[in-house]
């Protein structure tokens, strides 16, 4: 077939994470590579209730078409139950429904960014806003990380030094794929200097809610006082990733923008998943199913990370989370995460190779581990699978000591 497509196509290809997440389909695979929830916590049966009740009930609405905006009570739900322990002030006219946060990163590329402007990140990034902008062809500038997030002083420099910069991404919370948090003192950093500027911060904010240790912290979005701040939160990691749901929280100007993108691209979010999960939450705490994801995630968390410290060699370093899905894993300069990848598929273990999530390329030597969605059995095994493979690459073959030094980024 010989046809023409955009030069836009070009830049768009297959989400390395998309594709591992078809191993998962293969039983005998254990797999940490995608961002996935522990299906068996999914609240099925009270779903199930709520959504019999809905369509008897509420049929001909949840069947027919709904404003671009969302339905009104889910996201006065939002702007009360989710936005306003995070320190976040603002109204239903500030929120926007979406298709779960993949879609609002991708209406931020198209509303701010033109071919060759650039976007400014942390290094390493989350590859699915990766793809999602490289579609609009900007320049990235990757900001180096330590234990509190991205550094602000590179941050400014960058800017600075770049007239054409249109747009920070950020995930200051448990950041995929590193795990690390953004300090309080450095999110109201980023927040004046988004005002200084006039540039705006995208705040991807899908695990703040799973916090394990220590008390959680304000959005940046709770610093942002000239409306800068474009905030984006999501139900698929606190509650049902099928359902889609997402949102956009932004000043109303800005909002509008956003609503006439979404007008364009697919006028709405599923409207019967809109009133189930608002019906769900009103008769049902998400507070309370979220307190008993965080008990079996810190479990499995803590399991991971002494598996880690038994089976990997001494060597290998990896981030301890305060929270969110992910452990981020360094190896040796020299080594090549996703070909020694191949080895650890014929051990039918999974992960996801850490090159993809630095838009520049260039670092080979990482990859992320998830431990939200196999159980306590499987996370043992396959650690240990892992570190066998690991173990081949490495001169010195001794297991981590429990004292062993662990590198937190």
């Amino acid at each position: 077939m010989n046809l023409n497509f955009s030069d836009r196509m070009s830049n768009i290809k297959a989400s390395e994470i998309r594709e591992l997440l078809k191993l998962t389909e293969q039983p005998e695979i254990i797999s940490f590579a995608g961002g996935l929830p522990a299906p068996e916590l999914f609240p099925k049966e009270k779903i199930g209730e709520v959504a019999k009740e809905v369509l008897f009930n509420e049929g001909a609405f949840a069947l027919q078409y709904t404003t671009t905006e969302g339905f009104a009570p889910l996201r006065k739900i939002i702007v009360e139950e989710r936005m306003a322990p995070s320190g976040v002030k603002c109204d239903i006219s500030n929120i926007m429904l979406t298709n779960g946060s993949q879609q609002g990163l991708e209406f931020s590329a198209k509303l701010f960014v033109n071919k060759g402007d650039v976007i400014i990140c942390e290094s390493p990034s989350y590859l699915g806003a990766i793809n999602a902008f490289k579609a609009y062809e900007p320049k990235f500038i990757e900001i180096s990380m330590d234990k509190d997030g991205m550094i602000i002083e590179e941050l400014e420099k960058a800017i600075k030094e770049n007239d054409n910069v249109k747009m920070i991404y950020t995930i200051p919370d448990f950041q995929n794929p590193s795990g690390i948090t953004m300090s309080l003192e450095r999110r109201k950093r980023l927040a004046a200097l988004a005002a200084k500027y006039e540039i705006p911060v995208i705040e991807d904010s899908p695990y703040g809610e799973l916090r394990y240790d220590n008390e959680k912290l304000p959005a940046v979005k709770a610093f942002d006082e000239s409306g800068f701040v474009i905030n984006l939160g999501t139900f698929s990691k606190t509650f049902c990733p099928g359902l889609r749901l997402g949102w956009v929280v932004a000043d109303t100007k800005i909002l509008q923008k956003y609503i006439l993108i979404k007008q364009g691209a697919d006028l709405q979010c599923n409207t019967l998943s809109q009133v189930i999960a608002a019906r769900y939450m009103e008769k049902y705490s998400l507070d309370e199913h979220i307190a008993s994801l965080i008990k079996v995630y810190k479990k499995r968390r803590d399991l991971m990370i002494d598996s880690m410290k038994t089976y990997f060699p001494k060597e290998v370093k990896f981030t301890i989370p305060e929270g969110g899905l992910f452990t981020w894993v360094e190896l040796r300069e020299d080594l090549d995460a996703k070909a020694i990848m191949e080895d650890a598929l014929k051990e039918k273990v999974a992960y996801v190779p850490g090159g993809s999530f630095f838009p520049n390329g260039g670092k080979k030597n990482f990859f992320r581990l998830n431990y939200s969605n196999m159980n306590e059995e499987k996370i043992v095994e396959g650690i240990k699978r892992l570190g066998s493979v690991l173990d081949k690459y490495y001169c010195n073959c001794n297991s981590f000591e429990e004292t062993a030094a662990v590198k937190e980024d």
